[in-house]
């Protein structure tokens, strides 16, 4: 019976589904067991404190089987290096951003892929893939972290390696390693890192191996048939049956690109439901950059940017729990078609446009496609979440040596259409700002506090999420980078809920020197002595805040999120009496709602931008696309 690649669903015998959960179970597991291994064993703050890296179990059809984490793409490698070609011990290793089949988004971003075998008498084969890809200290370039702000080429942002055999059967590419490791600043992290994600791989590779010798190939292939066929159908019926035939535009902006003056760099989805599937087309996305907000969508008909996207959907799911269980894997690929504009715009850039800050684009298309499904769903999806952000120091330590202290500090996320947005959450799933306790004992520099943001949040019937507040003493002189959004913009608001505060960064605040910073930093200069206070972005509020439970702004004010003047300008709540113990007033409460009514517009468009769109807009408060 035929049984390969291109068999049918009526060609196969049906999956025993018992083993189809023990498939599916042990993949997760496998998974969960390379992350945690490089965890243990790297070295870099990035990778093992930070956790800004993610795992991916892939068929030898290239299809991603797991969606606990996101991951890069096997395309690359098997364009590159014929399966038949492969060999037990093999480890393929890439980051050249234009040779990734857009799986990798910029230089830092380094991925490590080992082929699976299996011998069924005849010999071993490639079975499956198990690939790590993670954001490494430095990988040469212009500036350390390799993540330059000012970069107008991809040759000024690191070392680009196409696929290559990092490990020939089991031996190590010595020469190729001491390339890498001879590019880095930081050359002994890199090579733990490199040397913790390969040993990692190979380990998940056998526990993979050992499932098909267990139960067959035949059988367990079926059971990834089954996986991925699973996921399709819950997505149809779950997800896609709840919108409305027809087609939703919507677009939002990055702000600047670190090269020319602050501008609207507009990404624009259509986005067009037809009864099985979604059509997503970018036409109308602003031309590439010349600085590194550039990301390389465009490749391999969109596969990474369809399964980066597909976890907004989730938020369709009839309850938050069935949300969290529905898994993005490969099965979400069918259900999507994307259609690019021509080659030359921030998400078809040519060849060496730079693309090391290309969160910019990738992170905004998240609260692109949320926009246009909440037009096609009178709102039913939460307001903007953070982006990703990039924060950190540099400079001499008291031994002499450089060092490079870099963190992803996350932010709030978007109110929702039952419940307020999340504080301090991070996009990238699992990863986490820097133990103080550890940066502390390893930097010159102090951390004062780490807290909320009161009022970051965005005001609405359900408040954004709010930010982190953290202030930083340099105890010596350093320079500070930032690769950070939402400096000038703000997270958006929905059905009347508002705008989230920006991302904001003061040096030596209520000092002598006090200065603003702005998102893209190469290296401000920073005396002992002074410090550096970051405010990250707060998620945009949902509903109209004049419709918020007092109850809720009271309890907000006593925990410190709001302050008694936003309660009242905001939501209309004067609250009085003691900090631990706040109360309003009822009829007051009614009395100024009512003045507050009465005097804003009515004809406010359904997504608030705050107020610095319109210093980028030329004046205008909202864009065409914000009305329904």
């Amino acid at each position: 019976m035929n049984d390969g690649p291109a068999a049918t669903a009526a060609d196969r015998p049906p999956a025993d589904p018992v083993l189809v959960e023990i498939v599916e179970g042990t993949l997760a597991s496998v998974e969960k067991e390379v992350e945690t291994a490089i965890a243990r064993t790297s070295r870099s703050p990035m990778i093992r404190d930070a956790h800004d890296f993610r795992a991916g179990i892939h068929d030898r059809r290239l299809r991603k089987l797991t969606g606990r984490s996101y991951s890069a793409l096997v395309h690359p490698v098997a364009r590159d290096f014929p399966l038949e070609t492969m060999r037990p011990g093999d480890v393929f290793f890439h980051n050249d951003v234009y040779e990734s089949e857009g799986g990798i988004g910029h230089l830092p971003d380094l991925c490590v892929t080992v082929p699976v075998f299996h011998d069924d008498g005849s010999g071993p084969e490639v079975v499956a893939f198990v690939q790590a890809f993670g954001h490494h200290d430095d990988i040469g370039g212009a500036c350390p972290g390799s993540m330059p702000p000012k970069a107008t080429s991809v040759f000024e942002e690191g070392l680009m390696v196409p696929p290559i055999k990092l490990w020939d059967q089991g031996v190590p590419n010595r020469a190729a390693l001491r390339i890498m490791v001879r590019n880095s600043r930081m050359p002994d992290s890199l090579a733990a890192d490199l040397d913790a994600e390969c040993s990692a791989c190979l380990m998940g590779a056998r526990r993979l191996a050992d499932l098909f010798d267990r139960y067959g190939r035949a059988a367990v292939e079926r059971s990834f048939d089954a996986v991925l066929e699973a996921t399709t159908e819950t997505y149809r019926r779950e997800i896609l049956a709840k919108i409305p035939d027809g087609t939703y535009m919507w677009e939002d902006y990055a702000e600047h690109d670190g090269v020319d003056e602050p501008r609207l760099h507009r990404q624009r989805i259509t986005l067009t439901k037809e009864p099985d599937r979604l059509v997503i087309d970018f036409t109308g996305t602003s031309p590439q950059a010349r600085g590194p907000i550039n990301h390389c969508g465009d490749y391999a008909d969109g596969n990474f940017l369809k399964k980066w996207l597909a976890p907004i959907l989730r938020n369709l799911a009839d309850t938050p729990e069935r949300m969290a269980e529905l898994d993005v894997n490969e099965g979400v690929v069918p259900l999507i078609e994307m259609r690019f504009p021509e080659k030359g715009t921030l998400l078809t850039p040519v060849f060496p446009a730079p693309t090391n800050a290309r969160t910019f684009v990738i992170l905004r298309l998240l609260g692109v496609l949320a926009g246009a499904l909440a037009k096609a769903v009178d709102g039913y999806m939460p307001a903007d979440q953070e982006t990703i952000r990039y924060t950190g120091v540099f400079g001499t330590g008291t031994d002499g040596e450089p060092y490079l202290m870099r963190e992803v500090l996350g932010g709030g996320s978007g109110g929702r259409h039952y419940a307020d947005g999340e504080d301090t959450i991070h996009v990238v799933p699992d990863s986490r700002n820097l133990p103080t306790e550890f940066t502390e004992s390893r930097f010159p520099f102090i951390v004062e506090r780490l807290g909320l943001a009161a009022d970051s949040g965005g005001a609405g019937r359900f408040r954004g999420g709010l930010g982190y507040e953290k202030h930083i003493r340099m105890l010596r002189d350093a320079s500070f980078m930032s690769i950070a959004d939402r400096s000038i913009l703000s997270c958006w608001g929905v059905k009347g809920g508002r705008a989230g505060a920006p991302f904001q960064v003061t040096i030596d605040p209520g000092g002598p020197h006090e200065r603003e910073s702005g998102g893209l930093v190469e290296a401000e200069p920073v005396r002992a002595g002074e410090i550096i206070r970051i405010r990250t972005t707060g998620g945009g509020g949902w509903g109209d805040p004049l419709e918020r439970d007092p109850a809720a702004v009271v309890a907000d004010v006593r925990c410190g999120k709001v302050s008694r003047e936003a309660a009242r300008a905001d939501y209309g709540v004067p609250v009085e009496g003691p900090r631990d113990d706040p109360w309003t007033d009822a009829v007051e409460v009614e009395r100024l709602r009512a003045e507050l009514r009465r005097v804003r517009p009515d004809d406010a468009p359904f997504f608030d931008r705050g107020p610095g769109y319109p210093v980028l807009s030329g004046g205008a408060d909202s864009a065409e696309v914000d009305r329904l």
